[in-house]
């Protein structure tokens, strides 16, 4: 299984930045793990819907150019799918019986994603109804697929 992140943005902070690197480390031995960050747009302090459309157009337009062929791709959207933690093991155990070799999790920046890449997304997959900071959504994915690993391991990590 090949797992990759498209994330806008880099880890400022050196705290996010190291729980972010204990979870790769963890889930590299269950999958081969990516992050592919790309640059994040500057959001005017006062910005009109239209300042809003460019920022996520050229967002997406960067993250598409990483997606790959083939792959199923996942949302991260707040209006997306609430599951459990063993619901996200179960789906992504089905996606591989089904033969889904590479999963990729797509973040945005602090507006979210463009339409563009809600629509062609695979899943929708929400965390919360809540908002989180980007930067921080990256450590709970990579938390929550290291959890759900280990779920599909029968291993003690989820107790």
């Amino acid at each position: 299984m090949y797992v990759e992140i498209i994330c806008v943005g880099k880890l400022k902070e050196k705290y996010l930045r190291d729980a972010a690197q204990e979870y790769m480390k963890r889930l590299s031995r269950y999958c081969k793990v990516e992050v592919i960050e790309v640059k994040e747009e500057i959001v005017p302090s006062c910005f009109s819907p239209g300042d809003m459309e460019r920022v996520l157009k050229t967002e997406a337009e960067r993250i598409k150019k990483n997606m790959k062929e083939g792959s199923y791709i996942i949302a991260l959207d707040i209006s997306g799918e609430q599951v459990s933690s063993e619901d996200l093991a179960e789906r992504i155990q089905a996606l591989m019986l089904r033969g889904r070799s590479r999963l990729t999790f797509i973040i945005g920046g602090s507006l979210g994603l463009h339409s563009s890449l809600l629509e062609t997304a695979h899943w929708r997959l929400s965390f919360s109804k809540m908002t989180f900071p980007h930067q921080l959504m990256r450590v709970f994915l990579c938390e929550q697929l290291y959890r759900g690993f280990t779920i599909m391991k029968h291993e003690p990590y989820h107790r």
